[in-house]
């Protein structure tokens, strides 16, 4: 994308967000009743969900209904007295990944680690990395190489080739967690553009493809970000939906139905006030609305969409109705949401 496209983003950007008056509209629901820990990571896998728990280098697997938890590969070879919170993602099958091989990461390392679908094959991915790892997720529309994007304790924003190179793409200079895509221009952020939220100032900001920073907006400890897919609900299939870990207690889900009035929009949650945040573009400024709270911390989190249930259903015009497609088939754009962590992380994060 062209660096003037983003030098015009960032003549655009008001210096204050509106802030309109609250509407709860997003609903939970439990999903996972008991994780066997306190949940902070969740992915769709395809065939699967995969999360972590907190303090714990054991990820675990569910089925598609949230039930039959399981451990899900070896351990991370991190010791547990200071793993912290692990990262967990799902490729996506493009950019010559893998489809829906699992990728977690540790605050306390910077090394990113893969595992086969079926969780065996346990290797070192990514070293290297500057501070640990806070947030992994796939580029999806092709901005960034369809490359494994990463963001780190330093503030430090990797792109990953599908080999594991690894080149620093940009650096917000503190910590970095939340991740996500914009699927269609968003005011005068152009589409398909990463933009990352750091919860220690609330800001969320836009990465150019040059890492360029432009700010969008501040939400109070912003820390997981995660845009509303365009195609959400048009499948009519149960699936659909936002999942996140809702810790320490278990993993909730929010009806695809709950969101469709933000199609594009960008879903912000922060980590003090449990607030779920949606922000939209009224045509000069961004919007920020409060259209929900967690019944506890919010976690990393994802939305599942009829496009991914139905690979290849957007080129053939089918992604409506029909009947739900077979596990193997099952696909999720693993945007990577934010997370909660309150009074926790002051016993880690000094």
């Amino acid at each position: 994308m062209p660096a003037k496209t983003y030098s015009r983003f960032a003549a655009l950007v008001l210096a204050a967000s509106v802030v309109c008056p609250a509407m709860a509209t997003v609903t939970f629901s439990p999903f996972v009743a008991s994780t066997g820990g306190s949940p902070i990571g969740f992915a769709y896998a395809g065939n699967k969900f995969v999360g972590s728990n907190y303090f714990n280098n054991q990820l675990y697997q569910t089925d598609l209904s949230g039930a039959s938890v399981a451990a899900f590969g070896a351990p991370l070879p991190i010791g547990s007295g200071s793993i912290g919170e692990v990262y967990v993602s799902s490729s996506l099958g493009l950019g010559g990944f893998g489809a829906r091989d699992v990728f977690a990461g540790s605050e306390a390392a910077g090394t990113v680690y893969k595992f086969n679908n079926d969780g065996t094959g346990q290797v070192a991915f990514a070293t290297g990395l500057i501070g640990g790892v806070r947030s992994i997720a796939f580029d999806p529309y092709g901005l960034y190489g369809n490359d494994m994007i990463v963001a780190t304790s330093a503030g430090r924003i990797y792109r990953i080739t599908s080999l594991g190179v690894v080149t620093q793409l940009a650096s917000t200079g503190e910590d970095t967690e939340g991740l996500s895509f914009a699927p269609q221009a968003f005011g005068p952020v152009p589409s398909g553009t990463l933009v990352v939220a750091s919860e220690g100032s609330g800001s969320l900001r836009a990465v150019a493809p040059d890492g360029s920073l432009t700010p969008i907006t501040t939400i109070a400890s912003a820390e997981m970000v995660s845009f509303v897919p365009l195609n959400l609900g048009v499948s009519g299939n149960p699936l659909e939906g936002f999942y996140a870990a809702n810790y320490s207690v278990n993993v909730i889900k929010s009806p695809y139905t709950d969101f469709t009035s933000y199609l594009g929009d960008m879903i912000v949650t922060g980590e003090v006030t449990h607030q779920v945040w949606d922000v939209s573009w009224n045509g000069s400024s961004f919007v920020s609305s409060l259209i929900g709270t967690f019944p506890n911390q919010p976690e990393d989190g994802i939305f599942v969409t009829a496009a991914i249930l139905n690979p290849g259903c957007e080129r053939t015009n089918t992604c409506g109705g029909g009947s739900v497609p077979e596990p193997g088939s099952l696909t999720l754009l693993g945007l990577g949401l934010l997370g909660l962590a309150g009074t926790r992380r002051a016993l880690h994060r000094s």
